[in-house]
């Protein structure tokens, strides 16, 4: 049976935007590895992607993300998602600013049997610090 890469990412754009442990053991398999930008070590499983999205959440509780485009080939899919939110606690040691954010994110996944088993993210996070003043605009 072939795996409908479209329905996953839906259902996997869902779990990010609610950050149900129900959705992360369904779609996230146990041995995944996740390569998060600024943690020398990746994060490993449905626990490890729900830590990703609660360290997002701590700094825009109010974020969710929309998928914008996706490409997949074989066991693979790219994915360009916007993140929308408001700063209203602390993120990368910036304190809250209330500011609202729009930032592109492109992932790459690796998937097997319907479960995610790898993602690079690659958030603008320049963009972002930006849009929250930690740096400064050109």
């Amino acid at each position: 049976m072939e795996i409908n890469h479209k329905v996953v990412m839906q259902r996997f754009t869902e779990f990010i935007n609610t950050a149900s442990e129900k959705l992360a053991d369904e779609l996230v398999s146990p041995d995944a590895i996740f390569h998060v930008p600024g943690h020398p070590e990746p994060v490993r499983g449905p626990a490890g992607y729900l830590a990703i999205i609660q360290m997002m959440r701590g700094g825009f509780p109010d974020i969710q993300w929309t998928l914008e485009e996706m490409i997949a080939e074989g066991d693979k899919v790219a994915a360009r998602f916007t993140m929308k939110g408001t700063h209203l606690g602390a993120f990368f040691g910036v304190p809250p600013t209330g500011n609202k954010i729009a930032v592109q994110a492109m992932n790459f996944y690796r998937l097997a049997d319907g479960q995610f088993v790898e993602e690079r993210g690659q958030p603008d996070m320049l963009d972002l610090l930006q849009q929250i003043g930690a740096a400064p605009r050109p």
